[in-house]
């Protein structure tokens, strides 16, 4: 799921060598941390949420199949910028 996420945000941003995705287990759920370059922030957001949103659903269809429970954030600055549960 890591590689997926990881290879999906490489290619939507302009600095893909900036992109590190981060797995943190936390309540019975995978949270994956997405850092970018803060100029790609809004690429990976996109217009009123809708890339991140996209991002978000590809992953929860995924981990659907695991029965997993998975959260997507974009970290900036060392804080959490977005958070979301697809599985809420």
């Amino acid at each position: 799921m890591k590689a997926f996420l990881e290879y999906v945000v490489k290619n939507l941003v302009d600095a893909p060598e900036l992109v590190v995705v981060h797995e943190v287990q936390a309540s019975g759920r995978s949270v994956y941390e997405l850092e970018v370059h803060q100029d790609d922030v809004g690429k990976v957001v996109g217009k009123q949420g809708q890339t991140i949103a996209a991002i978000r659903t590809l992953v929860g269809a995924a981990a659907s199949r695991g029965a997993q429970r998975i959260d997507v954030e974009i970290l900036e600055g060392g804080r959490t910028r977005a958070h979301h549960s697809p599985s809420e």
